[in-house]
C-alpha cells in the first residue's frame, strides 16, 4: 500500500509540474496581442511532435522491453500488444470525441453543437492524454527503483513535455484572443487543456499497479498512443503550406533535445 501511494504521489509531482507548464504557456495571452505566426506554429508542433517520438522510444518501449525480459516473459506480446491497443485507443477517441483543430474550420468527431472554443481546446486535450500516461508511468517507475538514474530518466521525460506543453497552452489562447475571446476566458482554455495530463497520468499508475506484470503493457499502450497523436496531426500540421522546413527542422529538434535529456539524465 506504501509503494503504491509512492508512485502516485511521484506521478502527482511529475504531471502536475508538466501541467503547470501549459499553464504558464496559456498566459502569455495576458502580455501578447497577437497570435502567433504560422511558421512559429509549425515549429512549436514540430518540435512536440520529435519530444514525443524520442519519449515514446527511451522513456516508454525500451523500459516496456526491459521489464517483460525481467518478468521472464516475451518482449513481443506485451510490448508490440499494448503499442496497437494504445494507438487503436486514441483512434477511437479521435473518432469519437467532437474536436476542431487550431487553424481549421471543419470538426472532426462525431457531431455536436458545442462552441467553437470548447472543441479547440478538446483537440488539445487529445495530445495530452498520452503525454500524461507517459510522465505519469515514468515517475511511478522510479518510485519503484532506487537507482537514481530511473528518477533522472523520469525528470528527463517531465522536462522534456513541459518544453513542448509551454507554448501549446500558448497556441491555444493567444488564437482564442486573436479571435474576439476576452482574454481570461482564452487563458482559462488553455490552461484547461492540460488539467488532463495529472488526470490521466494518475488513473494509468492505478490501473499499472492494480494486476501484477501489466507495467510492460502499459508502458508501449501510452508509446502506442503518442505516435498516433504525432503520425495522425502532429506532423501533418507542422507541414502545412508551402514551406515545411520550420516544421521538418523542429521536428528533428525536438527528437535531439529529448534524447539528449534522456541519455544525459537517465544514466
Amino acid at each position: 500500500m506504501e509503494l503504491i501511494q509512492k508512485e502516485l504521489l511521484y506521478a502527482a509531482l511529475g504531471t502536475g509540474a508538466t501541467c503547470l507548464a501549459t499553464v504558464l504557456g496559456a498566459a502569455m495571452v495576458f502580455f501578447f496581442r497577437h497570435a502567433m505566426s504560422h511558421i512559429l506554429q509549425k515549429a512549436f508542433l514540430g518540435f512536440a511532435a520529435g519530444v514525443m517520438i524520442a519519449a515514446s522510444v527511451w522513456s516508454l518501449l525500451i523500459p516496456a522491453m526491459e521489464m517483460a525480459e525481467a518478468q521472464g516473459r516475451g518482449v513481443l506480446l506485451p510490448v508490440g500488444g499494448g503499442f496497437v491497443l494504445g494507438g487503436a485507443f486514441l483512434m477511437l477517441l479521435d473518432n469519437l470525441l467532437p474536436h476542431l483543430h487550431i487553424g481549421s474550420d471543419e470538426a472532426e468527431g462525431l457531431p455536436a453543437h458545442w462552441k467553437r472554443t470548447t472543441m479547440i481546446v478538446l483537440a488539445v486535450t487529445l495530445h495530452n492524454i498520452p503525454e500524461g500516461m507517459a510522465v505519469g508511468l515514468s515517475f511511478s517507475v522510479a518510485a519503484q527503483d532506487p537507482a537514481p538514474g530511473a528518477l533522472a530518466g523520469a525528470v528527463a521525460l517531465a522536462i522534456g513535455m513541459g518544453l513542448q506543453n509551454f507554448p501549446e497552452g500558448a497556441a491555444v489562447s493567444l488564437p482564442m484572443k486573436s479571435q474576439g475571446v476576452p482574454a481570461g476566458k482564452a487563458f482559462l482554455c488553455g490552461a484547461a487543456s492540460g488539467v488532463v495530463e495529472p488526470v490521466f497520468g494518475l488513473i494509468t499508475v492505478l490501473v499499472a499497479g492494480s494486476v501484477g506484470g501489466m507495467m510492460p503493457w502499459v508502458l508501449s499502450f501510452a508509446a502506442g498512443a503518442m505516435i498516433y497523436v504525432v503520425v495522425e496531426e502532429l506532423i501533418p500540421e507542422a507541414q502545412l503550406g508551402e514551406h515545411s522546413h520550420a516544421g521538418t527542422l523542429s521536428v528533428m529538434g525536438g527528437f535531439l533535445v529529448m534524447m539528449l535529456l534522456d541519455v544525459l539524465l537517465g544514466t
